[in-house]
């Protein structure tokens, strides 16, 4: 909870940010990550597969 020191403000940093960042994130960048190295190699394989 919020406290008052110093006519200021102070909260943790979860309560600053208002939520924690859960697993929603990472699984996003993860799937992101694997559909472009997928997406490199069919692009690698159509135009430079002999």
């Amino acid at each position: 909870m919020a406290k008052l020191q110093d006519e200021r403000i102070v909260e943790t940093a979860v309560e600053a940010r208002g939520a924690e960042r859960g697993p929603t994130v990472r699984n996003v960048l993860v799937v992101s990550l694997c559909l472009v190295v997928v997406a490199f190699a069919v692009i690698y394989f159509i135009y430079f597969r002999h």
